[in-house]
């Protein structure tokens, strides 16, 4: 039976999954496998909702068991990519079980990882925006700032607790910027030692405007609403270091700040980073078929992929509307190589952009018309809510926004540091006993074997 190794379980490998699971893995006619970090799909562009309080962490997850039916879904870290052998060895569990899956076709849809420029500080130090973790924490450790700041009798102290800065001007950063800049200041009511004064956000970006993606009139629209909202926008300028207290611009100004948000670059995984192909920006460079040239069955989609544009002799951008697609036409050239059919180039023309940039405003490009104000974030809603998978995901949301509206957001802090802690020292104990274990194991084979057990599915 034919094997199909699907690397990566963001939308591109998802996509690429459900095909088959409807096709080839549906009828027996592949062994299919999907090696996700996570055993969820997280719908990315509402991401900031869960930081700003308007959706809950499980609102914007779906279960890939619950949508795969017939291929296999293995939670694990690919870890390497034997392209001459033809297998990827992953890792997984507390116990760092490893295992190899071999593949006559191979579909690399590993992503992105956040890109730090080789800033140590800013790496150690910053929050990200690119997991449900750093939503929710982010949203957590906005209530513990404010609880903090508001047992400080020192202005100055204060001000740095509740001083945000935002790293990068694109969609992350422009969207992450209005929702924390909602939240904060809406929850602050709460705290009658907290002043409105206490509490600055501030966006850098190097460009001379906001989301370049939309154009310069869309980005001077979403500046000029940020800074009607009380919001600092810095532009010209990147962040050159950050400390844990003192933000550090590349113009030589120090803001203090308790938080930094990073959201100013993304970079493929160390995975792809490692494997004999041509790359273009770091990314696997493929045909218009989305195969690798030169390596017979592999193929690439998403953001790990540079993917050529017929039409335009440029590359598709790394956005989830491209990945989704490239995921289902990657899929389908994989079966007509299997079954002998000819491939059929991939071609997609974007029907839009659109960004929420908070209180009940957004800026939007749909089939070059553009929109901002209210409508523009309607328009943000409605196109994202049909896009949630599943039907139930889509109620949760449509009720959580409703009930938004009516009561406000949610103000608790689900996590605090004591509950970090304890979960830090329990998962420290449980890799302890299992090195522990893989230890006493080894000697008693006394053979050197590595820790953890090894498992080869072919």
């Amino acid at each position: 039976m034919t094997k199909i190794v699907i690397a990566g379980g963001g939308f591109a490998g998802l996509y690429a999954a459900m095909y088959f699971d409807r096709t080839l893995a549906h009828r027996g006619e592949a062994d299919v496998v999907l090696i996700s970090r996570e055993n969820f799909i997280l719908f990315t562009p509402m991401l900031h909702e869960v930081a700003a309080g308007d959706l809950q962490p499980s609102d914007i997850v779906s279960p890939l068991r619950r949508i795969l039916r017939h291929v296999k879904v293995v939670e694990a870290e690919v870890e390497a990519i034997d392209l001459r052998a033809r297998q990827v060895s992953c890792v997984a569990g507390l116990r760092d079980v490893r295992r190899e899956f071999a593949f006559d076709h191979l579909l690399l849809t590993l992503g992105a990882e956040t890109n730090f420029f080789d800033m140590a500080g800013v790496r150690d130090w910053a929050a990200t925006m690119k997991t449900l973790s750093d939503a929710a924490l982010l949203r957590n450790t906005m209530v513990a700032l404010l609880e903090t700041a508001a047992l400080q009798d020192d202005a100055s102290a204060r001000r740095q607790l509740l001083t945000f800065v935002i790293a990068g001007g694109g969609f992350a950063g422009v969207e992450t910027t209005g929702a924390v800049n909602d939240f904060i200041r809406e929850t602050a009511r709460y705290y009658p030692s907290v002043a409105e004064t206490d509490i600055r956000v501030v966006l850098v970006d190097p460009c001379s405007f906001l989301l370049p993606e939309l154009g310069e009139e869309l980005g001077l629209y979403a500046e000029r609403k940020l800074r009607e909202r009380k919001v600092d926008v810095v532009k010209g300028v990147r962040v050159a270091g950050y400390d844990g207290s003192i933000v550090t611009l590349t113009d030589g100004t120090s803001i203090p700040a308790s938080t930094l948000i990073w959201t100013a670059g993304v970079k493929p995984s160390a995975v792809i980073a490692s494997l004999p192909c041509e790359k273009e920006r770091g990314r696997v460079r493929v045909n218009e078929y989305l195969a690798v040239p030169g390596v017979s069955g592999v193929w690439a989609a998403g953001d790990c992929a540079a993917v050529p544009d017929l039409a335009t002799g440029t590359l598709y951008t790394p956005t989830a509307q491209h990945g989704l697609r490239q995921g289902v036409a990657a899929a389908k050239n994989i079966e007509a190589a299997i079954v002998g059919r000819a491939l059929k180039p991939f071609r997609y023309s974007a029907m839009g952009l659109l960004a929420s940039i908070g209180r009940h405003t957004g800026v939007a490009m749909v089939f070059g018309v553009k929109f901002s104000g209210f409508i523009a974030w309607w328009l943000w809603r409605t196109v994202y809510l049909a896009k949630l998978p599943g039907l139930a995901k889509k109620l949760r949301v449509i009720v959580g926004w409703t009930l938004d509206l009516f009561f406000g957001r949610e103000i608790e802090q689900l996590i605090t540091l004591r509950d970090v802690e304890l979960l830090s020292d329990r998962l420290a104990r449980l890799r302890n006993k299992a090195r522990t274990d893989g230890e006493a194991q080894r000697l008693e084979l006394g053979d050197g074997t590595s820790v953890g057990p090894r498992f080869r599915l072919d």
